[in-house]
């Protein structure tokens, strides 16, 4: 794991399409900015493992659905 120290108003850059800006330090909290093209998509890792879990049980109750969802999933990466 990368550890870095950033100031208020400081940047990280994460590859050539992301970058990640304090923009807030209150206490114990510290507010980002994040900008990134609209294909990436960005979430809080709690949101990010309520999606996964019902994603996964979801493929369990229904694993044919699975099937068809990563088709469509492959077919809105194929599009410019």
């Amino acid at each position: 794991m990368l550890v870095l120290t950033r100031k208020l108003g400081e940047v990280i850059r994460v590859g050539d399409a992301v970058t990640v800006r304090v923009l807030e330090v209150k206490g114990s909290q510290v507010r980002l900015g994040v900008e990134a093209p609209a294909e990436v998509r960005i979430y809080r890792e709690e949101v990010y493992r309520a999606i996964r879990k019902e994603n996964e049980e979801a493929a369990l109750r229904d694993p044919a659905g699975l099937e068809a969802a990563n088709a469509a999933w492959q077919s809105q990466r194929e599009k410019p």
